[in-house]
Parts: structure tokens; sequence; C-alpha cells
């Protein structure tokens, strides 16, 4: 019989997410767990997922006890998981529970996807399934993380690390971010872009950016980067060059570049070229089939360098792609 889940009955062949929620759980990472993964967008034709939450018992207390979660599914739920979302808790050095640790080995054995939003980074290497593999976790707990988990590989400077089949984000909105990269994956960019907006949040914020600006944001409305970068996403087949939007914002390219830092913890260049990719990706998933056209209007020049680009930030062919989120593969 098909088990339940946040839609009701699940789907055939619909990916199930499941969350493991334990005590001191953080409600914010779980919401956004929900947010991305958990409600029904009738704006999408498709079921996306199939998400359930699960706890080892009963009634879990939340984080400072704000409140007590009842009625999820129990532990057994993390078994038919084919992503399964770890806890997340700031008490980092309170031991993870037994049968948590099991279920997170159990799933990682048998090929599940593992997610790590926050301090969960701390589960999953307590479970050692992060021994050798990178990840990241919130900035503030880097030092210790390194201390107990030597082996892991710790990036903790991004905002999340994709090493392919277990992926950590860093703290609090790095979790949006993860989860939104999870549905480009799965899904491709147009229909991540959908849920985005639902969520008036940034469609895509790449993994390596930073996890916290270098200076407070300004306060100044002339300092906004958003002028140029709307101006900039209206003409993304022109050719573009840092000084072009630096004459934009009428500041020298040197003020644009510790803009974009401070801003958006990036560089203008690798801004533009991110834009230009996630637009080539639009055109592919819908429908346009010439590589050199997708390139041409999306400011990527040529096949050539729209497949050198695409290889490097998603890992697959322009060719590949289209297979797998092109008109004919919905």
């Amino acid at each position: 019989m098909p088990k339940e889940s946040s839609h009701g009955v699940r789907a055939a062949g619909v990916h199930r997410v499941v969350v493991i929620v334990d005590e001191n759980s953080n409600p914010f990472e779980l919401g956004c767990a929900t947010e991305v993964f958990g409600l029904h967008r009738p704006e999408i034709s498709r079921a996306l997922y199939d998400f359930r939450l699960c706890s080892p018992q009963p009634r879990t207390l939340m984080r400072d006890g704000f409140f007590t979660l009842t009625g999820v599914a129990g532990l057994e739920a993390a078994d038919a998981a084919d992503t399964l979302i770890v806890p997340n808790r700031p008490d980092i050095e309170v031991p993870r529970r037994p049968a948590v640790l099991d279920a997170v080995r159990r799933a990682h054995a048998r090929g599940a996807r593992l997610v790590g939003f926050c301090s969960g980074a701390f589960t999953l290497a307590e479970a050692g399934v992060l021994d050798g593999r990178r990840a990241t976790a919130h900035w503030q707990w880097a030092d210790s993380f390194r201390t107990r988990f030597p082996s892991v590989r710790l990036e903790a400077d991004v905002l999340f690390v994709d090493d392919g089949d277990i992926l950590t984000s860093a703290g609090s909105a790095a979790a949006l971010d993860l989860g939104l990269h999870v549905v480009r994956r799965d899904y491709g960019a147009e229909v991540a872009n959908a849920v985005s907006r639902r969520l008036v949040f940034a469609a895509h914020r790449d993994g390596g950016q930073r996890q916290f600006v270098e200076r407070p944001m300004p306060d100044l409305a002339d300092e906004s980067l958003a002028p140029v970068l709307a101006w900039a996403q209206e003409r993304l087949d022109s050719p573009l060059t840092v000084s072009g939007l630096a004459a934009r914002a009428a500041v020298s390219p040197a003020t644009l570049h510790r803009r974009f830092q401070a801003q958006l913890g990036t560089t203008p260049l690798a801004w533009l070229t991110g834009e230009r990719l996630a637009l080539a990706c639009r055109l592919i998933e819908r429908g346009e089939s010439r590589f050199e056209v997708v390139a041409r209007r999306s400011g990527l020049g040529t096949a050539a360098n729209l497949r050198t680009l695409m290889r490097r930030e998603t890992g697959i062919t322009p060719s590949a792609y289209r297979r797998r989120f092109g008109p004919e593969a919905n």
C-alpha cells in the first residue's frame, strides 16, 4: 500500500524527502525544508516531492522549548527516504541519538541523498559519513567542527557544499539556498525559479559565495546594486563588461568590486556569468534546441563556451541538460 505524505497518498515515482526532527531541533531550518519540499505548488503542473517529517519519539521538544512537535511518523520513515534531511540543533556538543545516527548510516549505505542544514553537518560527521568529504556549517562553529572532525574537509566560508550524495549548508537562510539548489538539480532552473518566486527569495546564490558580508550593508540608497543588477539582467545578450557595469553605476571598477563583495559576496564577473548561465538553462528548458542560439541569447558567446561553463557549473553538458529538463522530459 502507498504510504501517506504531506500531499496525502504518495504518487508513484515521486522523489521522497524525509526530515528527521530530534529534540532541540531548530524550527527555522525545519520551516525552510517544509517550504521548499513540502508545499503544494499550484503553478507547477506536477508533484515535485513526497514530503514527510519523522522523529525517534512521539513528542519532540523543539529548540529552547518553543513548542512540542507531535503527530509525525516514527524514525522508520527515514528508511524510505530518497533524500534524508538530518537534524540540526544548536547544542553541538551534545552527542546525537544513536538511533538517529544509525538511520543516517543506513540511508547512506543504500544510496540515499543526505542533506544537513546549518549544524546538521555535525550529525552527518558524527554518523561517520563525512570522513574525507567536503562540507560546510555555520561559520561560528567552524573551529569546534574542525577540532572534533579533522578528517572532514570543512569549507567554512561558503553558503553550501554539494558533494554529490551529501550536501551541507551554512547557517539560517543558507538552508533556502541549498534547498533551491536541490530543486534546480532535480528539476532545472525554470522550476527552481517558480519555487523561489513563491518564497520571494533569490532564485540562485552560488554555493561558493561567502557566508557573511565583510561589512554592514550600506544604508545609502545610491550605493545599492539593485538598479545596475536589474539593468544588466535585461541586457544579458549584450557585450557587458565590468567596466560597463561600473560606468552604469557611476563608480569606478574598484568600487564596484567592493560593493559586489560587500552586498553579494561575489565578484561582478562571477555574478554576470551566473546570470547568463541561468538564462541559458531557462532557454533550454523552454525548448530552444540550437545551442549556438542559446549561447548568443544568453550572452555566453559560443556553443563551446556554453558547454564548458555548463559542465563546470552543473556537471552535465547542454545536451544532457536538455534530455533531463527540456520539454520532452516532462
